[in-house]
């Protein structure tokens, strides 16, 4: 396997990583009543908004960049 590719395999690991951690912690505070059934659906909602909104202003970065 290239360095490339192994580089890449680690960075999406983190990401996957990162995003499950955080559903993990909401899901843990609706358990536990910290926050109630509305407000961690809004939060869940906004995560994976943040990882969609995020990771396509990264591809279109990358993709922007190789055009040059």
């Amino acid at each position: 396997m290239a360095k490339s590719q192994n580089t890449t395999l680690k960075v999406v690991a983190a990401i996957a990583a990162s995003f499950t951690a955080l559903g993990a912690l909401i899901i843990f505070l609706l358990v536990k009543r910290i926050v109630s059934f509305q407000l961690a659906m809004l939060m869940l909602i906004a995560l994976v908004g943040l990882y969609f909104g995020f990771g396509t202003l990264i591809a279109l970065y990358r993709f922007t960049g190789k055009l040059k």
